[in-house]
């Protein structure tokens, strides 16, 4: 297994479904990817840490190269990601936008027959107003170093961080669509989750952030009433990445205790709806 994104969320779709395997951990703080190898290896799993870029193509062959080391490659889970609160603009579109597209076109070049994947998305990506269908193929299909060139992501049409991420996350479901079809001629699956507030220190990051008093608003008024847990993502990753899962590819599976049902249908629609 791949494991990029040495966070809580991952740590926990690893430790599901990642026994009796290699895990191949990166992140780009390596203290961050010993931290949960060594959590991990103490509670008998088998990983080794590696530092690994997801806005650079050769740190993402670099980790490819180092997985394949042990054998072939079933299982990608791709965690690693910077927030509105943590990061500009242009950071938030070469990790998350093209180095999340990069990651699944090279692991899907190799991944064995049988073998599956997740990324993590969010449920940003869901709240975005809707892109127009030549916008959203665009999004899905163009060659991965053309990407951040597209108008739609120049810095004059990205109003803000929080905008950025959207369209990185709406970006990441479209590209998993697109890669499921080649994912598909080698026998495998990919997938995505959209996860809401999930409590994990990017998570808290955000409470703390400028844009706090939004997140904990939107938990107090969502249907289930509360945050996630990084526990629960792994519930559906679980499902999506064992032979249950096998008729699933290309799907995205929002999870966010209906915060998005109630932005655009109950007490967090923006005022003016």
């Amino acid at each position: 297994m791949i494991l990029s994104g040495a966070g809580q969320i991952g740590m926990a779709i690893a430790r599901r479904v990642g026994y009796g395997m290699k895990i191949v951990i990166g992140d780009k703080s390596i203290a961050n990817a010993v931290a949960i190898s060594d959590i991990m290896n103490k509670a008998g799993f088998d990983t080794v840490a590696v530092e690994t870029d997801l806005s650079s193509r050769d740190s993402i062959l670099g980790i490819i190269a180092e997985a394949k080391k042990y054998g072939e490659i079933t299982m990608l889970v791709n965690a690693a990601g910077v927030s509105p609160s943590q990061a500009s603009v242009e950071a938030i579109l070469k990790v998350d936008l093209y180095g999340t597209a990069v990651l699944l076109e090279e692991v899907g070049k190799v991944i064995a027959e049988g073998g599956t994947g997740v990324t993590i998305s969010s449920q940003s990506g869901h709240r975005m107003p809707a892109l127009l269908p030549e916008q959203d193929r665009l999004l899905a299909m163009t060659p991965t170093e053309e990407l951040l060139s597209l108008p739609m992501l120049q810095p004059e049409n990205i109003e803000n961080s929080l905008h950025a991420y959207q369209m990185a996350k709406r970006c990441n479901v479209k590209r998993v669509m697109a890669e499921s079809v080649k994912w598909g001629e080698r026998g495998a699956r990919i997938n995505s989750i959209s996860p809401g507030i999930i409590v994990t220190p990017l998570a808290v990051d955000e409470f703390n952030g400028p844009r706090g008093d939004f997140y904990k608003n939107m938990f107090a008024k969502c249907p289930a009433g509360r945050p996630g847990t990084a526990d629960e993502v792994a519930n559906v990753a679980e499902l999506l990445m064992r032979p249950q899962g096998a008729f699933i590819t290309g799907a995205d599976f929002l999870i966010d205790g209906g915060a998005t049902a109630s932005y655009f249908y109950g007490p967090l629609q923006p005022e003016g709806n």
